[in-house]
């Protein structure tokens, strides 16, 4: 106690003459904490959001989705009978066409007279549906021209355009995905007659529950009254957990991002915690001299770190209470839910113990080694370092730290995996760029023979003692690597997107093609100018029930396959190998074959699923629940957006069932419109996607990721850049003196200048180099080993690096250079 005592009360007048030099340490830490903090804060808001509007988002307390087929009389009596209010709500995809003739896929939604049950549908003007309406989404309007009072086709009915959509209560539920929205009444959607057997529609009941009535337990129930049925069920603690997964892995991504800047910050409070240490080198040599011990000059500069450190990472929690609510308003319009703000102490204590850990991890080292070496030899620092090391205790703290700071990152993420993988990539690129630091000094040793002026003293500059070569090629590394690996990433799915997919895909997808019309389609299709080929297969709309005799709730899959559990899954029966189908294990059924019902069953399904041959997949099909014995296994290629299934069942029994075909038309892009316009006016029921219109809507949000990426690797740049000023600025005494001490020996500014731009212009190339080759590693590492995806290496992204590395480093090396320069002989020479 007496020498934390003495420490605390030395610490504390060592603190009153100012903490200037600590300036890049806090705000190192303060940008860390802060990404930690608005991400967390924001994290935490939008599912207080989600908590609090559970029931509006959902639309009631409990929702039952039936898929493809309605909900019978005996479950709304069964929901009745205990007090249930119900509201049916029927989805599916349609074709508006205008007074003009022009056509536009929307998303229909019809409702009944009790929607909504929660929250307030807004309408502009505020009037009422009726059978002979429809109210539309503002894009809807502005893309075709309509103004209320005119009269559109939704399938066989004319309806009257009376209303935007300017409020959808119950939208994060049912979201408008292929189109936007189209909100009618029931009475009209049996108007359009687009409800036929088969038909790509979704049914939802939802359900408002009386004051008392717990809606986990009457969900419950409800599942063990109808057992057979194979329903989903959800209730309004879980609006959307499709939300919470997207929500939960954006947190994640951006805290790592956070953390990569955090850990370069790291970089930093380590370079400016040395720095410091070397400005108090006469302090701390005269506590020493006067008898002072190691572990008391240990607790007065630890003392002092962890105060200023206190105040990085208050400044940083501010900041990013405050970047939570810019993001909130920025993203308004992107977010399911308004987050409820407030400063929620988990997510703010989570990133001030991220902050503490790291300034302890990487302050530790250089107190340690200040407090083990004698007065003396700290005076002889200035000039030639010692190599002093820190004792086995500091060392042992130090270790602490780190291990301490690696268990936190991956007990705290979503995915412990990628935040263990996380922590392993950050440790092999600190090896890395400290590597390429190494090697480059060993290089200019090397080569200090060389005869020219500035080349010579350029080269020196980068392996004198106590060079910032080392600090300004690892924090400038680490902040590229991200920005190249997320440009590469970005790169390559813009590639595949805008070259090869279009050239493979066909123009349209057509759907909800009635059996008694299959014919006709095909006939009518292939006669239109300009159409190359059209392909049809039946459709049925399925759920998967069990795996291999398991719920399908309750089977062991892998993230990346656990979604084919989720919902209905697309359907067909085939007698031969659908063309282009690569079987993998088993053997295709005969052409004529007419036995048990076989599956043919994608294989990487099958292997996130844990199955194979002869095992069984129980399907809900129209309320009937099939077991599929699977057959095969087959490759499917997803990116040539042909028409595949993850589940194709051999023909027999399956072609009795009530079922709709789909149609794939491929031909001359300028006949589009004119395709469209035919196939919809001669089969109103059925509806076209472009398939370049979806891609061009996926490659605009693939565009809004690309931004959010960047933006979040550039945190990481900016901690990078911090670090870089904080190095200069740690050497610029020792820079002044050179400059003064050159200029008195007949240098000229240009000459010193030149020298200085070979030093920063080699850490930049250097710097950039390795940045590259990281970043290609780990963006090929995502592309291929994570998204499966063909990776081509994109050199300019590489020069851009390079040449970005260069410019920072040369930029901010020049604004030191000028200053030095300014610097005056006289009052110089006459301190030292």
């Amino acid at each position: 106690m007496g020498q934390l005592s003495l420490g605390a009360r030395l610490a504390r007048r060592d603190l009153r003459g100012g903490a200037r030099s600590l300036r890049i340490v806090l705000a190192c830490l303060a940008l860390g904490v802060a990404a930690i903090a608005a991400v967390g804060t924001l994290r935490a808001g939008l599912q207080a959001g989600l908590a609090a509007d559970g029931a509006r988002l959902l639309g009631g307390d409990v929702e039952l989705r039936s898929g493809a087929r309605p909900a019978g009389p005996e479950a709304r009596a069964w929901i009745t009978a205990r007090g249930g209010n119900v509201s049916e709500i029927v989805s599916l995809r349609a074709m508006l066409v205008a007074p003009s003739a022009e056509r536009m896929l929307v998303e229909l939604k019809a409702v009944d007279g009790a929607y909504p049950l929660y929250g307030t549908l807004g309408l502009e003007p505020a009037v009422a549906l009726a059978e002979d309406t429809v109210a539309l989404d503002p894009m809807v309007a502005e893309r075709l021209g309509l103004a209320p009072g005119d009269r559109v086709r939704i399938g066989e009915a004319e309806l009257r355009f009376a209303a935007l959509v300017t409020q959808e209560p119950d939208k994060v539920a049912t979201p408008a995905i292929f189109g936007p929205r189209a909100l009618v009444t029931r009475a009209a959607l049996d108007r359009a007659g687009l409800l036929q057997p088969g038909s790509l529609a979704q049914h939802e009941l939802r359900i408002r529950l009386p004051p008392g009535i717990a809606p986990r337990g009457f969900a419950a129930a409800l599942r063990a009254a109808f057992p057979a049925e194979g329903w989903r069920i959800r209730t309004a603690d879980a609006a959307e957990p499709g939300v919470n997964r997207f929500l939960d892995r954006a947190a994640a991504f951006l805290t790592l991002a956070g953390l990569t800047a955090l850990l370069v910050g790291g970089i930093g409070v380590a370079t400016g915690v040395r720095a410091w240490l070397e400005a108090r080198a006469r302090s701390i040599a005269t506590l020493r001299c006067l008898g002072a011990a190691s572990s008391t000059i240990f607790l007065t500069y630890l003392l002092q770190v962890l105060a200023l450190a206190a105040l990085g990472i208050a400044v940083g929690l501010v900041a990013g209470y405050g970047l939570s609510w810019a993001a909130a308003q920025a993203l308004a319009g992107a977010l399911p839910v308004p987050p409820r703000l407030a400063p929620y102490p988990q997510p703010l204590a989570l990133a001030a113990l991220y902050g503490l850990l790291t300034a302890l991890a990487f302050a530790l080292w250089p107190l340690g080694r200040a407090a083990r070496i004698s007065g003396a030899a700290l005076f002889r620092d200035a000039v030639q370092p010692t190599g002093g090391q820190p004792g086995w205790g500091v060392l042992g703290m130090n270790l602490a730290a780190g291990v301490a700071l690696v268990g936190l990152i991956v007990t705290t993420s979503g995915d412990p995996v990628i935040a263990a993988w996380f922590c392993a990539a950050a440790v092999a690129a600190l090896v890395l760029f400290r590597g390429g630091a190494e090697g480059l000094m060993r290089l200019a040793r090397r080569l200090g023979h060389i005869r020219r002026p500035a080349w010579r003293l350029g080269l020196a500059n980068l392996h004198r003692p106590a060079a910032p070569t080392p600090v300004m090629v690892v924090a400038l590394g680490i902040g590229l690597t991200t920005l190249a690996a997320i440009a590469q990433i970005e790169g390559n799915l813009r590639r595949q997107l805008a070259g090869e997919m279009p050239a493979q895909a066909p123009n349209f997808f057509f759907i909800d093609i009635q059996s008694d019309q299959a014919v006709r389609f095909d006939a009518l299709a292939r006669g239109l100018p300009g159409v190359a080929e059209v392909k049809r297969m039946p459709s049925l709309r399925a759920r998967v029930v069990a795996v291999n005799g398991v719920p399908a709730e309750r089977a062991r899959t892998t993230p990346e396959t656990a979604w084919a559990l989720r919902g209905d899954r697309g359907l067909t029966y085939s007698a031969t190998p659908p063309e282009g189908t690569r079987i993998t294990a088993g053997q295709w059924w005969p052409a004529d074959y007419r036995g048990e019902p076989l599956l043919s069953l994608d294989a990487g399904i099958a292997q996130g699923w844990g199955v194979g041959i002869g095992d069984t997949i129980s399907v809900n099909i129209l309320g009937r629940t099939i077991d599929l014995r699977i057959a095969n296994l087959r490759a499917v290629e997803w990116r040539g957006l042909g028409m595949n299934f993850t589940l194709v069942a051999s023909p027999g029994l399956l072609e009795a069932a009530p079922h709709t075909h789909i149609a794939t038309l491929r031909g001359d892009p300028a006949r589009d419109a004119a395709v469209l316009r035919a196939v919809t006016d001669a089969f109103p029921n059925v509806s076209g996607i472009r398939v370049r219109d979806a891609l061009e809507a996926v490659a605009a949000l693939l565009g809004r990721v690309g931004v959010a990426m960047t933006a979040t690797g550039g945190i990481t740049l900016l901690a990078g850049g911090l670090v870089l000023a904080g190095a200069i600025a740690a050497g610029q005494r020792r820079r002044v003196r050179d400059a003064v001490v050159l200029k008195i020996l007949g240098a000229t500014r240009a000459q010193i200048r030149a020298a200085w731009l070979v030093e920063y212009a080699l850490v930049g190339l250097v710097a950039g180099g390795l940045a590259a080759v990281a970043g290609s590693v780990g963006a090929w590492a995502v592309v291929r080993l994570v998204m499966r995806a063909e990776w081509v290496l994109l050199p300019g992204t590489l020069v851009a690096t390079v040449l970005g590395c260069m410019l920072l480093t040369l930029g901010c090396g020049q604004i030191g250079g000028m200053l030095a320069l300014r610097a005056r002989p006289g009052p110089l020479l006459r301190h030292e």
